[in-house]
């Protein structure tokens, strides 16, 4: 019997380094291959690793709360004396690398490890997880969250064209395939076209001027740090939108805000409760660090500009209201932000500077047009700020964009957002209205040039026809990376988005 070692691996987003949350199992369990060993927190997300060896743990080599880097032993397994059996059993090379045995000729290469804190990448290796291996064996490869997505959505994913690097079906595969008719048929709407992606050079006066608006903004009096909403969002997070967990929350409020008054909990002449810490130092890792290193980059590269304006909302909740009682929606979470989310998507193929990103190149800066939405939800989660994006959003559905919501809310709210799902976003949306914000300048997430923020929508007195009546009004606000959008372009945009809040008809379909 030989004794195997389990190095972190990068979990697929050249990650280097993660936190080992908790294992789920101890020195002389026996496990099988696929079983899972341990939960780990990256930058991105909290993930779960399966094991690649069959056999007996032998040695935690890790902690719980420590951080280990990508490369570095976290658990031996000593390897069962019926372990070649097993079909996708790994272990590894003379050289340290992941070398595939099983009896039939096929294994199961994991992704990302190697020797010296050294990441294989899955993109350069083609690699094929074990949970893929397991999924090939019904006729299709795919991951069971893919599988689970065909489920809810109503795919045969026998009917669905793969376009992973290794034949497997991925999420935009299943998302594609269930959407229906494109919601863009207004005639004053351009069509998408088959270009996905257009990059523009810059003029040399444009990168002036951009360094120019840069040195006035990092100039002093100007409130360039983390503004009001920070580009945090929906209420469907956890009540604590500051990263901080239950756990933290109680040690920073102390025994006796958990117990209420001290010298009433027990009987006469008790010692009394330790007094209250008046500072608590947190460690700033994981998700808080990922946001924080994030909206510096932005706040300080990216010259911001905010502009806002009041709509009267009523008509979309009156949309709201009936798209609840149809019964074509019965299955599915509908709320403002999904005619929000509609509004932006629409907005965006008229203005589609909004959707494009600054790119700084060795040949000179270049403005990267993206012809697709891929559309980020700023989340406020029990682990910090999140911003999952819906993949190819303007080829939704009313009805599947409102499917692809709920999901994304639910994910994250159960801490399971994956780093892919958190990668290539073009344009956010930050739902402070949950909060009862009216607005806010957000900062911009990295790589996009756009941040729209939806209000709070309550009744107020407005002026229709000349009388004053009640509506529900709300207010459209958005930040803009003002090296890639001028005044007239992030002006007409807001304008667009707020006339669908106006009137959501102009979305019919």
């Amino acid at each position: 019997m030989s004794t195997q070692t389990f190095l972190l691996p990068d979990v697929g987003e050249g990650l280097t380094e993660a936190e080992i949350v908790s294992w789920r199992v101890a020195p002389g369990d026996t496990v099988a291959v696929n079983d899972v060993l341990v939960e780990i927190e990256t930058a991105k997300s909290l993930v779960e690793l399966p094991s690649p060896f069959a056999g007996t743990v032998g040695e935690l080599l890790a902690g719980e709360g420590d951080t280990v880097n990508v490369g570095a032993p976290i658990i031996s397994i000593t390897a069962s004396a019926d372990s070649a059996s097993v079909p996708s059993t790994v272990g590894q090379s003379e050289h340290g690398e992941p070398a595939e045995a099983n009896a039939g000729g096929e294994g199961a290469v994991l992704v990302g490890y190697g020797t010296g804190g050294q990441v294989q990448s899955r993109r350069k290796k083609h690699a094929v997880t074990a949970q893929e291996r397991v999924a090939s064996s019904v006729g299709v490869i795919a991951k069971p969250p893919i599988r689970k997505l065909a489920r809810d959505l109503g795919v045969d994913l026998a009917d669905v064209t793969p376009s992973g690097a290794a034949g497997e079906v991925t999420r935009d595969d299943v998302m594609k395939h269930a959407s229906q008719a494109s919601v863009f048929r207004n005639i004053e709407t351009p069509d998408w076209g088959d270009v996905r992606e257009e990059t523009i050079p810059v003029a040399q006066e444009r990168t002036d001027a951009a360094a120019s608006a840069l040195r006035r903004a990092q100039g002093p009096g100007v409130a360039q740090g983390p503004g009001v909403a920070q580009g945090t969002g929906m209420a469907q997070g956890a009540g604590v939108a500051q990263g901080a967990d239950a756990a933290t929350l109680r040690r920073a409020q102390g025994p006796a805000a958990a117990q209420g008054s001290g010298a009433a909990q027990g009987p006469v002449g008790a010692q009394e409760p330790e007094p209250e810490a008046r500072e608590e130092t947190i460690a700033v890792k994981g998700v808080r660090k990922a946001v924080a290193s994030g909206m510096v980059r932005s706040a300080y590269s990216a010259p911001h500009v905010s502009v806002w304006t009041d709509v009267d909302a009523s008509r979309t909740m009156e949309l709201v209201k009936r798209l609840k009682t149809s019964p074509d929606f019965a299955d599915v979470r509908i709320s403002p932000l999904l005619i929000m989310a509609r509004a932006v998507i629409w907005a965006v193929r008229r203005t589609p500077m909004v959707n494009a990103a600054w790119i700084d190149g060795d040949d000179g800066a270049q403005i990267r047009v993206r012809r697709y939405v891929n559309l980020g939800i700023a989340a406020a989660t029990p682990r910090g700020l999140l911003v999952p994006n819906i993949k190819d959003a303007q080829d939704l559905s009313m009805r599947d964009l409102a499917r692809a919501l709920e999901k994304l809310t639910l994910t994250a709210r159960e801490g399971k957002t994956t780093p892919a799902d958190q990668q290539g976003g073009t344009i956010t949306i930050t739902n402070i209205g949950v909060f009862g914000m009216d607005a806010g300048t957000p900062i911009i997430n990295p790589g996009e040039a756009g941040i729209v923020a939806l209000g709070t929508i309550r009744q107020k007195p407005w002026v229709v026809d000349g009388e004053v009546r009640p509506r529900w009004v709300t207010t459209v606000a958005g930040s803009f990376d003002h090296r890639v959008v001028d005044g007239d372009g992030m002006s007409r945009f807001i304008a667009d988005v707020a006339s669908i809040l106006e009137e959501p008809a102009l979305l019919l379909d």
